[in-house]
C-alpha cells in the first residue's frame, strides 16, 4: 500500500487500525477490571493491568496519542470562586431557578417627551419581547435582560436613550425578598390566636410577641389562603359564608367570602340585596392585590359588632371578597415563575400559554391588537370570554342577579402598581360614561380617604388614561393633586392630550363590562402601591400598610353607597372610649381642649345649618380641593371628617346642577 501521498488523517487511521488488533490481543477481557467505557476517567493503571499493558508499551502510547490528537478530551472548566450552587432552602417556597431566569434582568424607566418617542419605544419593546410593566405619567417601565439592553438602546433615539434610569437593578434579589423566609412560622388558625390579634375596637393588632398575626407578616400561597378562608367561614357563621365563583382552566375552585348579615327564616328577604364585589389577583404576579383583599375581608369580619361604622356596612350590604380570580396563575407564580401574569390556559402556540383575564371580557373586546401574538402579556384570547376564569366570573354575577335576588351596586378590582383610582371606560377616551361626574366624585373621595389614612397620593382618572402614559405638553412630574381637579378640567385634559398618549388597547376590561353590561353603578380599578421602586415586588413589610389603605378606601366606598357621601351620618355623635379608670371621655372634647381644631360647638352648628339648607331637587354639594395652608371655614365642615379637621385639610364646597 502506497502512503507517500496520504493525508495525516489517513495515516493516523491506518496506524490505529494496525495497532488495534495488537492491543486487543495483548489485553484479554477480565471481568474483574473496570468497565472499559469508563477508563477515560482515570489515567492511573491498576497493578493487575500493568503486567498486561507493558507487553506493548510503545504501541499503547502511540494509540492513545493518535486518538487524543484527533479527538481531544473535553477541556476542564474551572468553577469561579464566587460561584454558588442555587438550592432551595428547606421549607422555602422560592423556585429553584429564580437566579437563572432573572439573574441578569433589570427594570428601567424611560421618560419619552413626545408621542413619536413613545411609539418608537413601544415598537422596540415589542420587537425584543420586552415585558412592559407600567405606563403612567411618570414614564414607561420595562423589564429587560442586561444582554438585550444595548440592542434596545440602539433601536431608540438618543434623546430617549438619555432619559432612562434603573428602578430595580437586581431583579432576582427583589424576587427573593417577596417569598417567605425559610425560617418563617406557619400561620396559626386557632380560635384563641384569632381573638388575640383583634383590639377592643375591632382593629387589627399586628405586632407584639405572642399576639402577632403572622398571616399578614408574609405573602401566603393558595394552599394557605384557602384553609384560612374556610376558618373564617367556620368561626364567624353569623355573617361569613364561603362560596365558589367558578372553576379554573386547570380545575381549581375560585373561592370567595361573602360577608353580610343573612336574614333569619322569619324575615322577608329584601328585593335585590345590595352587593359589593372586591376582587384581586386577576394578574398572578400582583401578590399585593391578593393580600389586600384578605386583609380587607379580615378587618371587616372581625370588626363587625365592635365598630359601629363597619357593623352598619355589614348589615346594609353583602360584600363578596375574591382574593384571587386567577388561582392557576397564582399557584404558578409561586412554584415556577414569580412574574407570571396571565392564566394558565392553552393557546394556539404550545409554548405560549395564558390569556390576560382583564382583556377577556365581552364588552368592547379588542382582539385585533394582540390576537396574532399569544406570547404577549396582554393576549386577550381569540374570542371574547375565552379566558375561562373571566367567563366563570361573569356567569356567576349574571346568575346571582337573575336567580338569587342580588343587586350588584359596586366593584373594586384591585391591581398593582401605580397608585391610581381608575373608573370606566378603559377601552377608549373618546367615549365618556353617562355617570362621569359621580364616578369622578367618588374616585376623588377614595383617594382622599387613602391620603388621610397614610399620606400616600393616588391619582384619579379614567382607565383609558391610566393605561397609557401622557406625554408631550403634559409634564410627567406634575403633582398628584393636579390629577384630581374638577370634572371640566378632566374632560379638557383627556381631549387635549389624547394625541400625545402611548395608546394601548384597554378593551375587554372587567370594570367596563360590569359597568356597562351588568349596570354596576360604581366600578373602579384600584392600582395599589407603589410608583415603581419595587413595582410588582413589594416586600412583605408593605402588606399591612397597603391593606389598611385599601380598607380605608372600602370604608369610604361603603359609606358613600349608604348615602353619606363618604362621611358617616353619626359625625355629630360623640364616641366614647374607656380610660384606665373606666371613665368615659369624649375624643372630640379631648381634641378641643388640646386645640387641635376649631371649636366643637361651631362645627356642630355649621353642620346642622348645612343639612337644613341642602336642596332636595336639582342641586347637590361637590367637594373640590383647594390649596393647602388655609384653615377650614365653618361652612366647609360638611365635607370634612373629624380626622381631616384635626389634620387641618382645607376643602371648598360648590353647588353643581345635576
Amino acid at each position: 500500500m502506497r502512503i507517500t501521498n496520504s493525508s495525516p488523517t489517513q495515516l493516523a487511521i491506518a496506524a490505529l487500525l494496525a495497532v488495534a488488533p495488537l492491543s486487543t490481543t495483548a489485553i484479554p477481557y477480565d471481568a474483574t477490571l473496570p468497565n472499559p467505557a469508563y477508563r477515560h476517567e482515570s489515567r492511573q493503571v491498576q497493578p493487575a493491568q500493568r503486567a498486561q499493558t507493558s507487553i506493548f508499551p510503545q504501541i499503547t502510547w502511540l494509540r492513545d496519542s493518535v486518538v487524543e490528537y484527533f479527538f481531544p478530551p473535553t477541556p476542564k472548566i474551572e468553577t469561579p470562586k464566587d460561584f454558588k450552587v442555587e438550592k432551595r432552602p428547606p421549607g422555602s417556597r422560592v423556585p429553584a431557578k429564580v437566579r437563572a431566569r432573572y439573574g441578569k434582568d433589570v427594570v428601567l424607566r424611560f421618560r419619552p417627551s413626545t408621542e413619536e418617542e413613545a411609539d418608537i419605544l413601544k415598537a422596540a419593546a415589542n420587537t425584543l419581547f420586552v415585558d412592559i410593566w407600567a405606563t403612567s405619567n411618570e414614564g414607561i417601565d420595562l423589564r429587560i435582560s442586561e444582554d438585550d439592553l444595548p440592542t434596545l438602546l440602539a433601536l431608540i433615539p438618543k434623546a430617549l436613550n438619555d432619559t432612562h434610569y434603573r428602578l430595580i437593578p437586581d431583579l432576582s434579589d427583589a424576587i427573593y425578598k417577596t417569598y417567605p423566609s425559610p425560617n418563617a412560622k406557619l400561620p396559626s388558625f386557632s380560635k384563641a390566636q384569632v381573638k388575640n390579634v383583634v383590639n377592643l375596637d375591632g382593629s387589627l393588632r399586628v405586632e407584639g410577641g405572642d399576639n402577632e398575626n403572622i398571616f399578614f407578616k408574609e405573602y401566603q400561597p393558595l394552599s394557605v389562603i384557602v384553609p384560612w378562608m374556610k376558618l373564617m367561614a367556620s368561626m364567624f357563621t353569623t355573617h361569613v359564608q364561603l362560596i365558589t365563583i367558578g372553576i379554573t382552566y386547570e380545575g381549581r375552585e375560585i373561592q370567595a367570602l361573602r360577608v353580610g348579615v343573612m336574614p333569619s327564616n322569619n324575615q322577608e328577604v329584601p328585593m335585590g340585596r345590595k352587593t359589593v364585589m372586591v376582587n384581586g389577583g386577576s394578574h398572578a404576579r400582583e401578590w399585593i392585590s391578593t393580600s389586600s383583599v384578605t386583609y380587607i375581608a379580615w378587618s371587616m369580619i372581625t370588626q363587625y359588632g365592635k365598630n359601629s361604622a363597619i357593623t352598619k356596612l355589614v348589615e346594609g350590604f353583602d360584600w363578596v371578597f375574591i382574593p384571587t380570580l386567577n388561582p392557576d396563575g397564582y399557584v404558578y407564580s409561586w412554584d415556577n415563575d414569580r412574574l407570571w401574569r396571565k392564566n394558565r390556559q392553552a393557546t394556539s402556540l404550545r409554548f405560549c400559554k395564558g390569556i390576560d383575564l382583564d382583556r377577556s371580557f365581552r364588552y368592547q373586546w379588542d382582539g385585533a391588537t394582540y390576537q396574532s401574538n399569544p406570547c404577549s402579556e396582554s393576549f386577550p384570547g381569540e374570542e371574547p370570554f375565552q379566558g375561562k376564569e373571566a367567563q366563570e366570573f361573569a356567569n356567576w354575577a349574571e346568575n346571582e342577579e337573575k336567580n338569587n335576588n342580588v343587586s350588584f351596586v359596586g366593584l373594586l378590582d384591585l391591581h398593582s402598581y401605580s397608585q391610581q383610582v381608575l373608573y370606566p371606560y378603559s377601552y377608549s377616551c373618546d367615549v365618556e360614561p353617562p355617570t362621569l361626574e359621580n364616578l369622578e366624585e367618588l374616585g376623588i373621595g377614595l383617594a382622599k380617604a387613602i391620603r388621610v389614612s397614610s399620606g400616600e397620593y393616588y391619582t384619579v382618572m379614567s382607565a383609558c388614561e391610566g393605561g397609557v402614559g401622557m406625554f408631550g405638553k403634559l409634564n410627567p412630574l406634575k403633582s398628584q393633586t393636579e390629577s384630581t381637579k374638577s370634572t371640566k378640567s378632566s374632560k379638557s385634559k383627556s381631549k387635549k392630550f389624547k394625541s400625545q398618549s402611548l395608546q394601548e388597547s384597554g378593551g375587554g376590561s372587567a370594570i367596563d363590562w360590569f359597568y356597562h353590561e351588568l349596570k354596576v353603578r360604581y366600578a373602579y380599578q384600584l392600582k395599589l402601591r407603589d410608583t415603581g421602586s419595587y413595582g410588582f415586588l413589594l416586600p412583605s413589610e408593605s402588606i399591612v400598610p397597603v391593606g389598611q389603605e385599601a380598607f380605608d378606601a372600602v370604608k369610604y366606598f361603603g359609606a358613600w353607597m349608604a348615602g353619606n357621601k363618604g362621611i358617616e351620618s353619626q359625625e355629630l355623635e360623640i364616641e366614647e372610649e374607656e380610660n384606665d379608670e373606666g371613665l368615659g371621655k369624649s375624643v372630640w372634647e379631648e381634641m378641643k381642649k388640646e386645640g387641635e381644631f376649631m371649636e366643637l360647638d361651631a362645627v356642630v352648628e355649621a353642620k346642622k345649618a348645612w343639612k337644613d339648607e341642602e336642596s332636595e331637587g336639582s342641586e347637590d354639594w361637590v367637594v373640590v380641593e383647594k390649596e393647602k395652608g388655609e384653615k377650614p371655614k365653618v361652612e366647609d365642615m360638611e365635607s370634612l371628617t373629624e380626622y381631616e379637621i384635626r389634620l387641618g385639610e382645607s376643602w371648598e364646597l360648590k353647588r353643581r346642577r345635576r
